[in-house]
């Protein structure tokens, strides 16, 4: 069984651009009539365009669904690699990590409780990738937790747990956007979940690596509000 979503058009410029034009209009759709009640014709209607030209680029609403799956996972693998470049302390690698995942999160927030709503509804084939892309995304995180620890700057801690309790407290900012999203920003948030993550298992030595971090950054945001002011 394929996992790939076929496409009757060959040039790929087009393709991106037409499948993220349907991926936008049906993510929305999902979001709020849920996937078993929208149809491509109502995805069509959203997007502006003509079922058939729908046709063109995917085979069926699933197709639709997988990609837009697909698509925040593959952000993780874009966004955090590329927020780590130039970046050897460990521990500014792992918060810059996390904070990368929160940006994909916050810019990505219906597609994320997609993931949770609806990914039951894939063949088995396609569930079995996404399990895998989120175990390489988790990954880029655990790297980092390893890193530290090694370190010295975490204590000896169980590294698995800390990245899942690390993804699924990124993936409240999406579950519970309804109460976050207009008491805090994304950063503010990251920053006051990794305080009391880290509180139990940080050493002298990552304590001195967090306080200079986090002084880098409030002298990175004191221009901007001095400007705002």
């Amino acid at each position: 069984m394929s996992v790939k979503v076929v496409s009757k058009v060959e040039i790929p410029a087009l393709v991106e651009k037409r499948q993220h034009q349907i991926l936008h209009a049906a993510i929305e759709l999902y979001g709020k009539q849920g996937y078993h009640g929208t149809t491509i014709r109502k995805v069509a209607e959203r997007a502006m365009v003509s079922v058939g030209l729908i046709y063109q680029y995917v085979q069926d609403k699933e197709d639709v669904l997988y990609l837009a799956l697909n698509e925040v996972l593959d952000s993780y693998q874009r966004e955090i690699p590329l927020a780590l470049e130039g970046l050897d302390d460990p521990m500014e690698r792992f918060c810059a990590a996390v904070r990368a995942y929160g940006h994909v999160i916050d810019a990505r927030i219906d597609a994320t409780v997609l993931v949770y709503r609806e990914t039951k509804w894939l063949r088995r084939a396609r569930r079995d990738v996404i399990k895998q892309k989120e175990a390489m995304t988790n990954k880029l995180i655990s790297d980092c937790v390893e890193d530290c620890v090694r370190e010295g700057l975490f204590d000896a801690v169980d590294v698995e747990l800390l990245t899942y309790q690390i993804v699924m407290f990124c993936h409240a900012w999406a579950l519970k956007a309804w109460h976050f999203r207009g008491r805090m920003s994304i950063d503010e948030y990251v920053d006051r979940g990794l305080r009391l993550m880290l509180d139990p298992l940080i050493t002298r030595e990552g304590a001195r690596h967090w306080k200079r971090i986090t002084t880098k950054r409030e002298a990175l945001r004191t221009p901007t509000r001095s400007r705002v002011r």
